[in-house]
């Protein structure tokens, strides 16, 4: 059963430092704990970027997406990056309501702008239902195999 969750989205310095922290503890949990990848969580890039927070009734994070402007980690794209949604809530559809809201943001933030994402291999076939299509050869990122993903410009 898909839930209806209450989308936030904002710069670094809309975070509450409990806010910040429950992000960071949802990142931690999966990408570092759960899926054994080892590396530097703590980029500094989200300092520069948008993170869009999905949250339930009871202000829980369930979902989170970072969204960063053409020229921070692509050269001529939006970048999406650390979707994630907790693993008590996936199965119910939430993943396809956080790349919904994604790119309802990512079209008010760049209107018209190619978007891209590095998708975890498992994940490619869920972008692909948004328009990224593959770009280049799977690479290991972190111990997972990860390929690019493009969404073109949308006409405008």
């Amino acid at each position: 059963m898909a839930s209806l969750l209450q989308w936030q989205c904002h710069r670094f310095d809309g975070f509450t430092p409990q806010g910040l922290y429950q992000v960071l503890q949802l990142r931690d949990q999966v990408f570092v704990v759960e899926q054994r990848s080892i590396y530097g969580d703590v980029d500094g890039v989200d300092l520069d970027c948008w993170h869009l927070c999905g949250r339930d009734g009871d202000g829980t994070l369930i979902a989170y997406a970072r969204l960063i402007a053409p020229g921070g980690k692509d050269p001529s794209a939006v970048a999406i990056g650390r979707v994630v949604v907790t693993p008590e809530r996936r199965g119910h559809g939430i993943g396809r309501q956080l790349m919904a809201e994604a790119l309802v943001q990512c079209a008010r933030l760049w209107p018209g702008a190619a978007l891209m994402l590095s998708a975890q291999i498992v994940a490619q076939e869920l972008y692909r239902q948004f328009g990224f299509e593959p770009e280049g050869e799977p690479y290991d990122d972190g111990g997972i195999l990860h390929i690019d993903m493009r969404r073109p410009a949308a006409a405008g």
